[in-house]
């Protein structure tokens, strides 16, 4: 069974996003074992530096190799990285599923995004779209993608 840990930076605090991310991890169950990280946001002064928020992404950064799976796919989700369609998830499933390794790290920053070296080390950096979203939307866009994706590759009907 396929191994996905999603790490997020940054806590949800409304009930609202956790009942959704909940729902998810409930529905994910059927199809692979998920896991769920979150681990804290740097704190910053109102008007940081470039020099300060490129620190606190660094440090979020090296939390974030310290949570990874071993002989993970790492997928970094990004504003500049690649937009995929529903298929395309399905596709990225697949192929991690066949892989001697079949397991899987979706990253998720905080508001300041992630470190660049982080995503040169990404098998693939993710766009969800051109739009900016908040992060903890975000989180749950990208586990509805997910379902999503077990579901086309299962030939449901859930993707119409």
């Amino acid at each position: 069974m396929l191994r996905i840990r999603l790490i997020c930076v940054g806590k949800l605090k409304e009930r609202f996003w956790q009942d959704a991310v909940r729902e998810y991890q409930k529905r994910l169950g059927a199809f692979c074992r998920l896991e769920m990280v979150e681990l804290p946001e740097e704190r910053l002064g109102q008007n940081p530096s470039q020099a300060e928020i490129d620190g606190a992404l660094h440090r979020e950064a090296e939390e974030i190799e310290k949570a990874l799976l071993k002989d993970a796919g790492l997928v970094c989700l990004c504003v500049e990285g690649r937009e995929l369609d529903s298929r395309g998830v399905a596709e990225l499933i697949s192929r991690t599923e066949m892989s001697g390794a079949p397991r899987l790290c979706l990253v998720v920053g905080g508001s300041f995004g992630l470190d660049a070296e982080l995503k040169k080390k990404a098998a693939l950096c993710l766009s969800m779209s051109k739009m900016t979203f908040p992060h903890h939307l975000a989180r749950v866009m990208l586990l509805e993608q997910l379902y999503r994706g077990f579901q086309i590759r299962d030939g449901t009907k859930y993707h119409k």
